[in-house]
Order: structure tokens, then sequence, then C-alpha cells
């Protein structure tokens, strides 16, 4: 049996250039058995499941393994279910609910910034040594690179590495993005990779919002 995959790009910049795909698929068609090899069939950063579209319950696989968290699908899966006549305020994954807020064009979601993965974080000095950092380097766990490239507007350049999820260079990830956001203790633009865009809110304590722009890609078809 062929199952349509959804797929979404995710941070995009404001032109809808660069983002990070998301798979999004009917969980009601899949069993659980069968959603791990599905997401690492595709190979997306993240594939979320949409178990209950009305009330936004969700699971996330990366091609490795289940997360109980992450900003890039549910910024992506918030943003698809609104398109798809289930504008949801309130997102249910594992970890807990994930408020959605929207200005415009932008969907946001809001969590605790110490969920997600555990991040090694590296300041470089400037935005060329992170675009100059050589991926096949960094072979396990998770390490961020980053720097400021404009201090007082708060603007960082970035990428972010996780060969631990099976992931050689993430494109944009927003849990660690939270993370970095209460680390600096102020709101961010994060350029990542090549040149997705994640805008940032703190909310101390212990909270961030992270959203951005998501536009739709082209359908995948996968067998079950």
């Amino acid at each position: 049996m062929n199952l349509t995959v959804a797929v979404v790009t995710v941070f995009t910049d404001p032109d809808g250039r660069f983002g990070n795909p998301l798979g999004i698929v009917d969980g009601r068609l899949v069993p659980p058995a069968d959603r791990q090899r599905i997401a690492a069939e595709l190979g997306y950063s993240e594939t979320v499941y949409v178990d209950d579209a009305a009330t936004g319950t969700l699971r996330i696989y990366t091609p490795t393994r289940e997360m109980s968290f992450a900003g890039h699908p549910t910024v992506g899966a918030a943003a698809w279910l609104h398109a798809n006549g289930h504008p949801v305020d309130t997102l249910h994954v594992p970890a807990g609910p994930v408020p959605v807020t929207r200005a415009g064009d932008l969907f946001a979601v809001r969590a605790d910034a110490t969920w997600g993965s555990n991040w090694e974080w590296r300041e470089l000095p400037s935005p060329a040594d992170v675009l100059a950092a050589d991926p096949t380097s960094y072979t396990a766990g998770h390490t961020f690179v980053w720097s400021w490239q404009d201090e007082p507007r708060g603007i960082v350049r970035a990428r972010a590495f996780a060969p631990a999820m099976g992931i050689t260079e993430d494109e944009a990830t927003g849990s660690a993005v939270t993370q970095l956001t209460a680390r600096l203790a102020r709101d961010l633009l994060v350029v990542q990779g090549a040149g997705s865009h994640l805008h940032t809110t703190w909310h101390p304590p212990t909270e961030a919002t992270v959203g951005g722009y998501v536009f739709p890609a082209p359908s995948r078809a996968v067998e079950i």
C-alpha cells in the first residue's frame, strides 16, 4: 500500500528559500511498529505522525529514534494543520502541551527550553568560521556551532551537526535555538545552515518561543 506523505519546508527566509523539509503523515494509517522505518526511509531530520488533527496530537521521529519534542516539526505541523482546516492553539507531544501562535505568515511554538536533545555548544569567532566548519569532522553526539553576526540586533549565524540522530547536518533546529535563547537570555534571529531563519523570544525563567515561515513542498509516497 502506498502512503502519501505531505511535505512542508520550515524556517525558510521571507522569500521561501532554504528551510528544513518535514514529512507529515496521517498517524491513523501507520501502526507504531512501522513508524521508525518510514521515518528512516524518508530521511528527513524529522517526520511527524498526526494521530489526531482536531486536537493537534503528534508523535515525532528522526531517522533513528522518537523524540518527545522538537521545534521544526511542531512549527511545521502547526502551519500544516492550519492550512488543512485545523487551526489548533495547542499541540500535544510526549513532552507536554505546546502552545501555538501566529503573527501574519509566521507560526511559532512555545516550549520549555530544557526540552530537546543535549547539545555541545561551540561559539566561534566569526560567521566565516561557522560556514567553514566541516560536517564530516563531527562523528558523534549533537554539536551546535555559532557566532554573532550582529550582536546588538541579536542575529546569530549557526550550523548544527547531529550524527547521533542519523543527521550529518540539520538545516534548522528549533529546539536547539530555544536552548541558545535561554543560554543568552535574549530574543534572537538565528540564521542557520544554508540560510534558514528561526525567530525566538525569551520567556524567563525557562521558556522560549521559536517560529518562522512554512511553505508547502511536493508530497512523497512510501510503501507500508
